[in-house]
């Protein structure tokens, strides 16, 4: 069976699955957490890691488009993480940025200003949504789009 896909869906279906790989990838670094008994040293610094406990890797377009003010690489980011689409923003250089998640110094990007888990987390007080005792009924936007992530930031353990 021949299927013809067009490039925006071909770009769109193969960045959902790199996604899921990676998440897929970081859970099961997190879950095996879950199994070992945790040295004190060993513990996640939660101040280090986003609100949603993942933690943006040192290749992140949005981040290193931003930080050298690299229009391509922003463009990129843009696409990836389909701003259009979600937040109906036009795709500007001097308005599609990311400093970071907890980056409290830095002007928020439009992808922070949506985040509903990150809102959620600040208006708690919170390092992590790990540390929140709603966490497992919650289905804020990144947890609905991303349950499989959701389902191992709510299997660690409870000590961190």
């Amino acid at each position: 069976m021949k299927t013809n896909l067009n490039r925006r869906d071909f770009i769109i279906k193969s960045t959902c699955a790199g996604m899921s790989c990676c998440i897929l990838m970081s859970g099961s670094k997190l879950s095996g957490l879950y199994s070992m008994p945790l040295v004190e040293e060993e513990k996640p610094d939660l101040k280090k890691l986003n609100y949603c406990e993942y933690q943006c890797p040192n290749d992140c377009q949005f981040l290193k488009g931003t930080l050298e003010n690299n229009t391509k690489l922003k463009k990129e980011a843009y696409k990836l993480w389909q701003i259009k689409k979600r937040f109906s923003v036009k795709f500007s250089a001097e308005d599609i940025y990311c400093y970071g998640c907890k980056s409290k110094d830095k002007p928020e990007g439009v992808a922070l200003v949506h985040c509903t888990v990150r809102s959620c987390a600040m208006s708690k007080n919170l390092e992590c949504c790990i540390e929140c005792g709603e966490l497992a009924g919650c289905n804020r936007d990144l947890w609905e789009r991303f349950p499989k992530f959701k389902e191992t930031v709510v299997e660690m353990p409870e000590t961190i």
